[in-house]
């Protein structure tokens, strides 16, 4: 660990930017007038879930994918997922013609494994936790000579990330505060850099499930720990951040000013909150930003507040059972 994170700079970020424009979608930042009348604040969400592969993966791995060197685009890549990094990763090495294997665990949700399908990429289902799934990415490396493109602790990864900070920039001329889930660091890595570098007043809160939260427990040991994978509402925040993490934990550390855990009600309150009042449909980790304003958890009155809405990748079924109970609506939401 150690001070590698420094490393990555804003000039890293613009660079990201240039390279990636035109590949991804400048998502739109728009007004959240329910819960800005329910909070007495100035809300406003980043759509991450309009990019084209419905999260905000795509940008870190464009700009990774295009910065390979040529036997590495001949070769092929592989990564470990949750499901949208492996999207992401899939529809850039579609564009570029490169060669994709993603590598899952059991627990990722079966229309994230068909989406990555659907997209041209080879899918292995290893194990029963993200860092089991690792294996077979290390096996494939050593066997087949495939170059590994992580999820998050990844530079090209982390400032690809953080061209959704750039954007948040650009379009809003006060900001106090950004909430942003909170899984391996890269999208918060990315988004605390650019924003940090520009004004170091703003805020960067991280937010995640309280099932299996590797991040949140490593910051509280102060260290980088392994945590148990449960199944929970927002999948595409599980797994580890890595025995070896380089940079993202490190960045986390110094430039994350709060980190948050939601538990399971609150999140599907947060998906049923955006649903009915907001008319906007997210996955259980993209809404972990919201769960944690209407829980009380970070004060928003009188402030300008950006949350990053980061993917939509949910099955249908079961965000079709969630919108019909209407749990935003059960207390305490407050």
């Amino acid at each position: 660990m150690g001070e590698a994170w420094r490393s990555i700079s804003q000039a890293d970020i613009f660079a990201a930017h240039r390279r990636i424009a035109g590949a991804v979608t400048r998502t739109p930042l728009i007004r959240a007038h329910a819960l800005s009348d329910r909070l007495g604040g100035e809300i406003w969400f980043k759509l991450e879930s309009l990019q084209p592969t419905g999260a905000f993966k795509l940008r870190g791995a464009t700009n990774a994918l295009s910065q390979l060197p040529a036997a590495a685009k001949a070769a092929g890549v592989v990564c470990v997922s949750t499901g949208n990094h492996g999207r992401g990763l899939a529809h850039a090495g579609r564009v570029l013609g490169i060669r994709v294997v993603v590598c899952m665990s059991s627990l990722v949700p079966a229309v994230k494994v068909e989406g990555i399908r659907k997209l041209g990429a080879e899918v292995r289902i290893h194990g029963a936790s993200q860092d089991e799934a690792q294996g077979e990415v290390d096996r494939l490396i050593a066997e087949e000579g495939l170059v590994e493109v992580g999820p998050f602790d990844d530079p090209a990864v982390i400032a690809g990330q953080g061209t959704v900070g750039l954007e948040i920039l650009e379009d809003m001329a006060k900001l106090d505060q950004v909430v942003v889930p909170l899984s391996g660091g890269g999208l918060i890595s990315g988004v605390a850099l650019a924003l940090k570098t520009a004004s170091p007043a703003i805020e960067v809160h991280g937010v995640t499930m309280a099932e299996g939260a590797a991040m949140y427990e490593s910051l509280r040991a102060g260290h980088v720990v392994e945590v148990v994978e449960k199944p929970t509402l927002a999948d595409c925040l599980g797994g580890g951040i890595g025995p070896h993490n380089r940079y993202t934990f490190d960045i986390v550390r110094h430039l994350v000013d709060h980190s948050w855990l939601v538990d399971e009600a609150a999140i599907a309150g947060a998906l049923s909150w955006l649903y009915h009042e907001e008319r906007l449909i997210a996955e259980g980790g993209a809404a972990v930003g919201v769960a944690s304003l209407l829980g009380g958890h970070i004060a928003a009155a009188g402030k300008t507040t950006v949350v990053v809405i980061s993917g939509r990748n949910i099955d249908t079924d079961k965000l079709t059972a969630i919108v019909a109970a209407k749990p935003h609506l059960t207390p305490p939401i407050v």
